[in-house]
């Protein structure tokens, strides 16, 4: 398990974009399964929607690239630095199946399918209570600084 304290290190997200909360569980270069608890607080449901609360589909597949991130980064030890960046170059095949709204606790899993040439291919799912509310395929690269 990874604590807030400790995701932090391996992303360089901070607040009011770190969307991932916790790891529950990890198997280097496999798979990981982490939390993002969704508070009314948070800063874009006061535009989305009002009266209304959903969390955008976008930042749905932004918490599962952050975990798809943590396991890559955790998988090779390599910490947050100045020197290189994860950058999601790709989603295929996103579905969403159910509005995430405030007070759900969103599951975020991610699997690795394939890395080749710098490439990582992953396998995500988000969940709430069990039930799926996204699944995609995310592609993404490490880059140098520019």
């Amino acid at each position: 398990m990874l604590s807030i304290e400790d995701i932090q290190e391996y992303l360089p997200h901070r607040y009011p974009f770190l969307l991932v909360d916790r790891v529950l569980s990890y198997t280097p270069d496999e798979e990981i399964v982490a939390i993002k608890n969704v508070t009314i607080n948070e800063p874009f449901f006061e535009g989305h929607f009002p009266g209304h609360p959903v969390m955008p589909g976008v930042l749905i597949l932004e918490a599962l690239a952050q975990a798809a991130a943590v396991l890559s980064f955790k998988s090779k030890e390599q910490k947050v630095s100045e020197d290189h960046l994860y950058y999601l170059v790709g989603i295929d095949n996103a579905r969403f199946k159910r509005p995430v709204i405030p007070g759900d606790q969103l599951v975020l899993k991610a699997r690795l399918e394939r890395f080749m040439k710098g490439l990582w291919k992953y396998a995500c799912r988000a969940e709430v209570d069990g039930q799926l509310a996204a699944e995609a395929t995310i592609l993404a690269v490490r880059r140098g600084k520019e």
